[in-house]
């Protein structure tokens, strides 16, 4: 039947892949007889699917092996990650002679999914010095236009892709990695080689060089006595299981300096209006103070929350140049009039990333207030 089906394909003149489904269990004699078979009748590849993800790395690289020493086509393998070693095995097979690998974008895949492209294409390049046809540098772009599209979202700690994968908390993490940044990373993959940058998180775990590092990017210079101090509030606000955002610390620091709240407000809000429903666009209408002249202006979504964000990019236009990178939600009470607190990262053309946070029953207000308070204060920085 293998050699019939191949035969027809190429009667028909078409490019002919054969994939014995649930290769790795199946006995390696008759494998290996069907491969010859369908070889000899023209097929131009031949896929080794682990269809149910139970081979490890050693006997998915004796098996490829073997096949290679008899098989004169390029071999494919097709691996699920049952047990976490789908990119593993993708990478053994490779090893021993295999010259295709199926992958997925953030492993999506049936069950526990498949070997993900991010992990191969970087493994191959920099750790094997492979080069692949992959564009690496929009990796990282592409896996949160794929998370986007299908709602299932990438673990913070998902390698290369992963909001966690270039971020550094401890102390003596970001004492080192801001000395030399191979120290603890890769060194042969940077966050920039993905589409992706490297970030300071500021937590309980905050150490002196972090803090010091992140003011003095936003023209902030503390003396020792107040840097001290900025650090001291900035872990009892972490050890409180919040979030910091770059906004938080500004605050801080901005209070134990005395500033009080002197940050420039380049944008503000005056009014915002959202009409929803089942039979209405969403849309939002914005009346701001920019620069101190009063734009009004409204804009559509996919739903009242983009609406009001995308209303506020568009008045914002060629005069600032910024965009969301990050939006995350949640509820911090119970009820349907649950407070939400809204984190936003606002990034501006020059790849500088500020947070800030807001905090309200209505989520659509506290997602615009706190775009707003980011780009405040990603202006005032830049000025």
């Amino acid at each position: 039947m293998a050699v019939e089906a191949v035969q027809y394909i190429k009667d028909h003149g078409v490019k002919c892949m054969f994939s014995a489904m649930d290769a790795t269990r199946t006995e390696l004699s008759y494998l290996k007889h069907i491969f010859t078979e369908v070889e000899s009748a023209g097929c131009d590849i031949i896929n080794v699917p682990d269809t149910v993800g139970v081979i490890v790395p050693s006997e998915m690289y004796q098996l490829i092996r073997s096949l290679h020493s008899e098989i004169h086509i390029p071999l494919d393998v097709h691996c699920h990650n049952d047990f976490g070693l789908a990119s593993a095995n993708s990478l053994a097979a490779c090893e021993a002679g295999a010259s295709q690998v199926q992958v997925t974008v953030n492993g999506l895949g049936e069950r526990a999914g498949n070997a993900d492209l991010s992990q191969v294409v970087m493994s191959l390049q920099c750790m094997y010095d492979v080069r692949t046809s992959i564009n690496a540098e929009y990796l990282f772009e592409t896996s949160k236009m794929v998370e986007s599209f299908t709602g299932v979202k990438v673990p913070i700690t998902m390698p290369i892709v992963g909001e966690n994968a270039f971020a550094h908390e401890s102390g003596i993490h970001t004492h080192g990695v801001l000395m030399q940044s191979d120290t603890f990373e890769p060194g042969i993959m940077t966050p920039e080689m993905v589409g992706q940058k490297r970030r300071i998180v500021l937590g309980k775990h905050a150490g002196r060089h972090a803090v010091d590092q992140t003011l003095k990017n936003a023209g902030i210079q503390p003396t020792e006595e107040q840097l001290k101090e900025i650090i001291l509030r900035i872990k009892n606000i972490a050890s409180k299981g919040k979030n910091v955002t770059d906004s938080d610390l500004f605050a801080v620091a901005d209070t134990i300096m005395g500033k009080g709240s002197k940050m420039e407000q380049a944008i503000t809000l005056k009014e915002v209006s959202v009409m929803t429903g089942n039979i209405i666009t969403p849309t939002a209408a914005v009346k701001a103070i920019i620069d101190g002249e009063e734009h009004i202006e409204a804009n559509t979504g996919v739903g009242p929350v983009d609406a009001a964000l995308g209303t506020l990019e568009s008045m914002l236009g060629e005069r600032f140049k910024v965009k969301i990178r990050d939006f995350k939600i949640a509820a911090i009470s119970g009820g349907s009039d649950a407070l939400a607190e809204v984190i936003i990262g606002v990034e501006d053309e020059n790849g500088r990333v500020v947070t800030a946070r807001a905090a309200r029953e209505d989520i659509v207000m506290a997602s615009v207030e706190a775009f707003v308070t980011g780009v405040n204060r990603l202006l005032s920085i830049n000025r």
